[in-house]
């Protein structure tokens, strides 16, 4: 590690290598706080031609690397256990706007919403918006194909993705975009591989036009019931939100008592946060619609803001959502399950169950619209007791989601958390095809290793937790 550190520095100046043991401290965890893992080093190249450089250092010597933007996942996808962690925060110019064409270039290190206010004198936003867009990075949403309270409407990062400008883990440069004109989708099979099949350098999105006129709805229940089965009406009449998300109470409390408190009512079991944009025309007969069929599913009140800033005090309690929770406990369990969105409501109710089963707190906050749960649970790490039972419970939650035609991840990506419920999901000719993609591009397992799929080095200790999902879902 002497040498390479060495050699590093002369590619990106000594200010941007770090050894020391406690400047990688922190390093070793990504948003997801109960994961702890050492990277050997940590490097940040400032150009184009240092990450292409510093990542042929690398393969010189065949030393795995992880790549790693804001730090903003919740999988534990991003730490280094013993690899080079690489920086790419460094890399944030906006490289060109082609305002006709409705597209932007980028460096990965971008912040998501620094895009949006770049653009929005020409009237055009990038559409993704995850909970963290005000620090998270463009390449990290495109390694998680990212998505957000929009995306219901919108579409994830892929929809969005036109093409990526990539370096593999051998240090070959090669464009991949979405195959429109003939050919694989290699774009398509890069966005979401959580940093196993090289990094970007560039990436080129689509940018949209501003909606005419937005409408924020707050609609608030007695029932988690009553709000889920409100979420099926509405899509059922065929209205399609740009946003319909649901948060119960103990979210609620958390945010209400935070600094980021919105006017949520408290005494509500939960609330609807519903957004309407498009066509000034027609678009308060769509808000009249929803406000009939809420009511209609037991909502209490419902309110209506138009604007700006009143939208924006709606929003912030929900996008601040996790880290109001960090008032309740000093660690925090956030799962990403996407379930049919028939069988929300009685998810809900058996994820509220198993809770108090195994005596832990869950707090639901999560896209209802497109049935992308987040359930989380609040608790203290360093208490063996309690972490067990959380993660009995985690594993009992994810079971019952597969079980109901779901699966494990909407956007979080799998990175290490999930990583035991793989095998409980897919066949193991399916996770040999995932390995066999991944060769092509990583074929020495270099990049991010031991993330995303199942490897033979880690099998055991895979079934053995894999058993344990198994026997939850008995």
């Amino acid at each position: 590690m002497a040498s390479l550190a060495t050699d590093l520095s002369a590619l990106v100046g000594p200010a941007h290598v770090i050894t020391r043991a406690s400047a990688l401290l922190a390093y070793e965890s990504d948003a997801l706080p109960g994961y702890r893992k050492r990277p050997s080093l940590a490097v940040f190249p400032g150009t184009r031609d240092e990450l292409i450089a510093v990542l042929r250092r690398l393969a010189q010597d065949g030393v795995p690397f992880v790549a790693r933007g804001a730090g903003t996942g919740l999988s534990g996808g991003a730490l280094a256990d013993g690899a080079v962690l690489l920086g790419l925060h460094r890399l944030k110019r906006i490289l060109a706007v082609d305002v006709a064409a409705r597209t932007a270039t980028v460096e990965p290190g971008v912040v998501n919403a620094t895009l949006s206010r770049a653009v929005a004198a020409h009237g055009l936003h990038y559409a993704p918006d995850p909970s963290s867009q005000s620090a998270c990075t463009l390449g990290g949403n495109l390694a998680e194909n990212a998505g957000g309270p929009h995306c219901l409407k919108a579409g994830v990062t892929l929809t969005h993705m036109l093409r990526a400008t990539v370096v593999l883990p051998e240090g070959e440069i090669v464009t991949l975009d979405r195959g429109d004109d003939g050919g694989y989708d290699l774009l398509g099979a890069f966005t979401g591989s959580e940093g196993c099949f090289g990094v970007a350098v560039d990436l080129t999105v689509r940018l949209l036009p501003d909606p005419e006129r937005v409408i924020t709805l707050l609609a608030d229940f007695e029932t988690v019931r009553a709000a889920a089965q409100a979420t099926s009406g509405i899509i059922a009449a065929g209205i399609l939100p740009a946003a319909l998300e649901l948060m119960d109470q103990a979210t609620i409390r958390a945010v209400e008592e935070s600094i980021y408190a919105a006017g949520y009512p408290i005494d509500a079991a939960a609330v609807l946060l519903i957004e309407l944009d498009g066509a000034a025309a027609g678009l308060d007969a769509d808000a009249a619609a929803v406000d009939r069929l809420v009511r209609e599913a037991g909502a209490r009140s419902v309110r209506s803001a138009t604007d700006p800033a009143a939208r924006a005090k709606l929003w912030q309690g929900r996008k601040k959502a996790f880290g109001a929770m960090g008032r309740v406990s000093p660690h925090l369990v956030v799962q990403d399950a996407v379930v049919p969105r028939t069988k929300l409501a009685q998810l809900l109710e058996e994820i509220a169950a198993i809770g108090a089963r195994h005596r832990v707190r869950v707090c639901n906050v999560f896209h209802a619209g497109d049935g992308n749960l987040h359930p989380n649970i609040p608790y203290d790490a360093d208490d063996p007791d309690e972490a067990g039972r959380v993660h009995a419970a985690m594993a009992e939650i994810m079971a019952r989601c597969i079980a109901v035609g779901g699966t494990i991840t909407g956007e979080h990506g799998v990175g290490l958390d999930k990583l035991p419920y793989m095998e409980a999901l897919f066949t193991a000719e399916t996770l040999d095809a995932m390995c066999t993609l991944r060769d092509v591009f990583d074929p020495r397992r270099r990049a991010n290793p031991g993330k995303v799929v199942p490897v033979r080095a880690c099998r055991e200790w895979l079934g053995a937790v894999s058993a344990r999902v198994a026997g939850a879902q008995a």
